[in-house]
This record gives structure tokens, sequence and C-alpha cells, in this order.
């Protein structure tokens, strides 16, 4: 159906035949798509006509009315800007200087002097000495003080103490970590011992070895079971530490000589010289009876000396004797049985018997004995006739 317009001119009614769908572009009153588009001239019954809506994109991401802006992005900070369009020096506005320019070649210049003089200059004590290495490379070796260099990375410095002891500990006084050592017998025994060493050349140590400290360990423990096999059970277990120390020493030393190490061997000391933990109570008991015997063997060996001693005196006094024998036997012989009856009676009571009859004495030995057991008593001694 249609109608007439003012003009005569036909067109068809709104509300007979189905409409079109609209396209996602389409918007009222764009004339765009076949939407309906306000009509002039209508008279006032219409109202305002309304501003057209812009169209809709289906690939752009709609946001939501309530969500924020974003702040500046990390781009816009340095580039200066500081978000917003406001003029700065950038990271958060950072202000410009009087002359209108950014602080930022200041900070750059002033950081870049530090970083040198922090990495170039060196200070090292009296024991130290640093090894200058150029991009990876050994340069030199420089001595105590104060010391110059290129500033990283062209030039590192590694500072070495040439004077300190270090200290190597290998196996545990602790029994429940045995470190088995097989001596000349073939006997088992745990030693724990510890090695001092120091850095004789920084630039060797740096260098030769991979890692120093592990081939300090590696070198005690096969120069140790190298010493141990040339001496007994009862050796290792004391009367020769000493010489197994210094043995120790020696083969470490010319070792690391030949690794080209850098490193002094300082002294070997060990810990501990025990029997597995096993037979540790066996051994101890074994022990113990060996001390005993040495004690009995002392005891022995000293008597033997005093009785030797004392014979060898009666011997030298018997030669002189038969000197003077040989020169006057008659008035010797009387001399020695005088000397001989006086040792003997006076240790017995004596009664003396004249011709005639028997003669009262004076008792002196027996008050002498009382006399010498009064003390103990208490008793007071009186003679008799």
């Amino acid at each position: 159906m249609t109608e007439n317009d003012d003009d005569g001119a036909r067109r068809p009614l709104n509300n007979d035949g189905p409409k079109e769908p609209k396209s996602p572009w389409d918007f009222p009153g764009s004339g765009i798509g076949g939407g309906d588009a306000p009509k002039k001239g209508r008279g006032k019954a219409q109202g305002p006509i309304e501003e057209p809506k812009r169209p809709v994109n289906p690939w752009e991401q709609q946001k939501p009315d309530d969500v924020k802006p974003r702040g500046p992005s990390l781009e816009d900070l340095f580039r200066g800007g500081g978000g917003g369009g406001k003029k700065g020096g950038g990271l958060g506005g950072l202000p410009q200087r009087a002359d209108g320019k950014s602080w930022w070649p200041v900070i750059v210049i002033g950081l870049t002097l530090l970083w040198i003089s922090w990495t170039s200059v060196h200070r090292l004590d009296s024991q130290e000495q640093g090894v200058v290495t150029f991009l990876g490379k050994y340069q030199r070796t420089v001595g105590s003080g104060i010391a110059l260099t290129l500033p990283a990375p062209l030039e590192q410095m590694t500072k070495i103490d040439t004077q300190g002891i270090r200290r190597t500990t290998i196996g545990s006084p602790k029994a429940s970590n045995d470190n088995l050592v097989l001596t000349k017998d073939g006997s088992l025994i745990d030693m724990s011992y510890e090695i001092g060493w120091s850095i004789r050349d920084p630039e060797r140590f740096l260098f030769q070895l991979d890692k120093p400290e592990t081939t300090v360990q590696e070198v005690a423990e096969s120069a140790m079971r190298a010493a141990v096999a040339t001496f007994d059970l009862n050796q290792a277990f004391g009367s020769s530490r000493g010489e197994i120390e210094t043995q120790v020493q020696t083969r470490m030393q010319a070792i690391l000589k030949e690794y080209n190490s850098g490193i002094n061997i300082q002294r070997v000391t060990i810990l501990q010289s025990d029997p597995p933990a096993e037979v540790n109570d066996a051994f101890r008991a074994v022990n113990a009876a060996q001390q005993r015997r040495e004690s009995y063997l002392n005891d022995a060996r000293g008597y033997a000396s005093r009785a030797t001693e004392t014979a060898l005196g009666e011997t030298a006094e018997f030669d002189k004797i038969y000197e003077q024998y040989k020169t006057a036997p008659n008035v010797t012989k009387r001399r020695l049985y005088y000397e001989t009856m006086e040792q003997v009676l006076s240790k017995v009571d004596k009664t003396i018997v004249e011709s005639g009859g028997v003669t009262p004495y004076l008792p002196l030995p027996e008050i002498r004995r009382r006399a010498e057991k009064a003390p103990e008593e208490g008793l007071t001694v009186t003679g008799k006739k």
C-alpha cells in the first residue's frame, strides 16, 4: 500500500511489508544501510532531533565507562614526557636544570665516573697480592699498597692472601667416619690429619689448577697412603708419627711442584691414628697389655742395672784389698777377720766368757733396741745391772 504526500508523490507505508535487517554499521538518521532518517518539516509534534550516534565497530574492544585511563608508559617516561603531556626530565617528572636541559646527562656522567673509580683503584694489605687480568687473560701481579687498573670489564683484579695458612682436614676424629689406611703388615688403621698450606705464586694458583683445594686434598690422601705403607701397625700407632708426617709433607711438596701449583706445604699434623671402630676395643686391650709388658720389662732392666753396678763396685773394692793382701798378707787377713766378725756379731746378743767364770756385762744392745722402739710406743727405757 502507498500513500500520497503533499506534493502528490507516492511512498510505501511504514507498517506494510517486512523490513530489511540492519547491518552493524547502520545507525539512525544516517541514511546508510536503509535506516530511518529523521524527517524534516514534520512539525513540532516530533520533538527535538537527536544527534546521530557513532557507528559501532565489531572488532574494537569496548571499554566500560568506569575504567580509569592508564598512566604513562615506560617509553613515555624515558622520552621525558612524564605522561599527561607535561614537560619534564623523565622518571616521574624530574625537574630540569636552570638552562632548560635535562639532568640525565649529568647523572649518566656521574655514575660513569663512580664506576671507573670503583673498579680502577684497588687497595691491597701487606699480606695480599693482586692478579690483574685483561679481558680474562693474565696481565700482571701487583704487590701491597694502592694499585690502578683499567675499569671493569677491561681489567679485573683478584686479591690473594699469600701469607695466611690455609687448613685442609682429611678424615674425622669421630669413629663414625672412617678413613682407613693400609699399613706395611696388612693392617688397617683409621687416620685423621690436617694439612697446613699457603700460596707461593698467585698466578699459578689461579690459572694452573682448576680446583686447588680439591687438588691439595687428593695429593694429601695419596701421600699419606704411600707413607703409611712403609710402616707396620705399631709404628703407625704412635712411635713413628713424626717420621710419617715428614714423609707426607715431602711427598706432597714434590707432587705439587710438578703440577706448577704455586702452593707451599707448611706442615702435616696427624690428629688420630686408631684401629677401625669395629675392633677398637680389642686393640685397646692389646695396647694396655703391651704397656704393662713394657712396664715390667723396664722394672727388670732397672733391677739388673742396679745389681750390675753393685757387683762392679764390689769387684773394684776386692781388687783394692787384693793389692793390699799381696803387700801384707797377715795384716790383711786379720783386718778382714775383724771386720767380718764385727758385721756378724753387731746384729746378735753376746755373752763374754773369761777364764775363771762368767763375767756380768751391761746389755748395751738390748738398751739400744729399746731406745729405738721407745719413740714409737711411748715408753721410757731404763737400764738393768
